[in-house]
């Protein structure tokens, strides 16, 4: 069983519309953007910051070999536990501070303001911390990018609805809140909780946009801007080069059941995911297995372009995760079959 392990520690509401750019709304969920990537926010950068509460440089090792091929699924070995251990502190640490900051702006001035340092900070952490968990680079935002995902967030807000095309008759309207509502994936909520919103992606099951978008090879730098109410985060236009063959969601490895239910819907009741800039997945056939068991999942395939070219999702059809168990997902009627094991574990303290 081929797996990814940690070589060290280092260092996601009533019914909700994601929205990204070039699908237009998506009923139930944020919204994102097709095309180059999924948006809830709008993409632009200069003068970057990098995630603060990160000690590594935000990937999980992969070793490409079997941690025990003697090991039956299920079994747990000291290997797995340490990893578990490590996963569950970086966890629990990057989530410690879920608060969403000050918002300095105004709506009756259409004042853009910004949102407080910490505010951002904890929502970079938090993305980037599903970026480590599936094995990917960490992004860092640039000033002009904030600001205009920041225009993104007032205008949303201002009007109490979300677009990618927001017209010019819209209140607050601005070009800078225009151009961020078009790379960006948005929603009716703060930035720190939009995260997760965007990781479980309720309401899009064509594309599931805003979580490809977040572990996409391409992003960053980002750019993140919010209200008390609404926030933009910018996806589209990124130098990012991460170079993943592959991104599974849930990912290879230790994954805490808690990002599995961070937000009010759960990864299981969208979808899991399997995403690739370069191997086609029109013929992916998946087989998810548990102590042995076959597991019924539904493969849908995704539509390309919202932050990968090819990509399906995988929903669980009568059944759930739950911490403890180990999951084999073999996926072949491709070029080279792709099969990972993931251990879902409980960080709860």
């Amino acid at each position: 069983m081929k797996r990814r392990s940690i070589r060290g520690i280092g260092i996601a509401v009533g019914l909700v519309a994601l929205v990204g750019c070039s699908g237009g709304d998506d009923d139930g969920a944020a919204s994102q953007t097709s095309g180059t990537q999924d948006s809830f926010v709008d993409d632009d950068t200069s003068g970057s910051s990098s995630a603060p509460g990160s000690d590594d440089e935000g990937t999980r090792g992969t070793t490409g070999e079997d941690t025990d091929p003697s090991a039956d699924e299920g079994t747990t070995t000291g290997d797995e536990e340490d990893e578990a251990a490590a996963v569950c502190e970086r966890w629990l640490s990057d989530r410690a501070d879920m608060s969403e900051g000050e918002w300095s702006g105004n709506v009756a001035a259409c004042d853009p303001g910004d949102i407080s340092a910490d505010g951002r900070a904890n929502a970079l952490r938090v993305m980037n911390l599903y970026r480590w968990l599936a094995n990917l680079p960490p992004v860092e935002t640039s000033a002009e990018r904030n600001a205009r995902a920041q225009a993104c967030a007032l205008l949303m807000h201002a009007n109490g609805q979300l677009s990618h095309n927001p017209p010019a008759q819209w209140t607050c309207y601005s070009a800078d809140g225009s151009q961020g509502a078009g790379n960006s994936n948005i929603s009716p909520t703060p930035g720190v909780t939009a995260v997760d919103l965007y990781m479980a992606d309720p309401g899009n099951p064509d594309t599931l946009g805003h979580r490809r978008w977040i572990l996409s090879n391409s992003i960053g730098p980002t750019g993140l801007g919010s209200t008390s109410g609404y926030s933009c985060m910018w996806t589209l236009g990124g130098s990012g080069n991460a170079g993943a063959a592959w991104t599974a969601y849930p990912p290879p490895g230790v994954v805490p059941y808690e990002a599995m239910t961070a937000s009010w819907s759960s990864v299981d009741a969208n979808g899991w995911s399997l995403q690739s800039d370069t191997i086609p997945l029109a013929g992916a056939q998946v087989e998810v297995t548990r102590d042995g068991e076959t597991l019924p999942m539904a493969v849908h395939h995704l539509i390309g372009g919202y932050g990968s070219a090819h990509a399906i999702s995988m929903t669980p059809q009568g059944w759930q995760t739950t911490p403890g168990s180990t999951y084999h997902v073999s996926v072949t009627g491709l070029a080279e079959p792709i099969e990972y094991d993931v251990h879902i574990v409980s960080c709860s303290s």
